[in-house]
């Protein structure tokens, strides 16, 4: 096996794709920074939910704009839902693994509270009951997916879908895009350099 030749291959691979969303998909990635701001200012708390790779991502944006991401500021309200395994293994146990994120939507989750879900599939039914809680409790929600529509779609007020049917490349594209959007909250609160 050429190990540099997939090693190039797949960064190749990667960095088109980027690209590509940097020419299509940066309104809606201004669209989301925008809707999170709104959030925040108004008080309101950011909930991650997702799955696997997904829930890790979950982590990492939350612990991004909960302590900082580039420039100190002050703490921003987030919270990834896939992080208490008590809680998760309790609700699981006792009423199925489809309500680990909704039962903490519902427990956790204001009007002006925002839920954002990350799903390669889109298909994740805890992520999409985690919606149809959201939804009915009043806050603000934005996924971010890969390429095949799904049940989200109809949920989430905000889809951002990469156009990509390699999961590896999708959560790649997702973190991207989560580090965009965490440096554009992080400069609203702290102020431009």
């Amino acid at each position: 096996m050429d190990f540099q030749s997939l090693i190039r291959d797949t960064l190749s691979e990667s960095g088109r794709l980027k690209i590509r969303l940097a020419e299509t998909h940066a309104e809606i990635v201004a669209r989301l920074a925008d809707m999170m701001i709104q959030s925040l200012e108004s008080g309101g708390k950011i909930l991650f939910c997702g799955n696997g790779g997904s829930a890790a991502d979950s982590q990492h944006l939350a612990a991004e704009l909960l302590g900082r991401f580039k420039r100190d500021r002050k703490a921003l309200a987030a919270l990834a839902l896939s992080t208490d395994t008590s809680v998760l293994t309790a609700v699981a146990n006792d009423g199925g693994f489809e309500t680990v994120f909704s039962r903490q939507v519902e427990a956790l989750g204001r009007p002006g509270d925002m839920l954002i879900g990350i799903s390669t599939s889109g298909q994740s039914p805890n992520v999409v009951r985690a919606f149809e809680t959201a939804r009915r409790l009043g806050l603000k929600t934005a996924a971010l997916l890969g390429q095949k529509p799904g049940p989200v779609d109809a949920l989430a007020e905000l889809c951002l879908h990469i156009p990509s049917a390699e999961t590896a490349r999708v959560q790649e594209c997702h973190i991207t895009i989560g580090h965009a959007v965490c440096e554009l909250v992080e400069r609203h609160f702290a102020g431009s350099p």
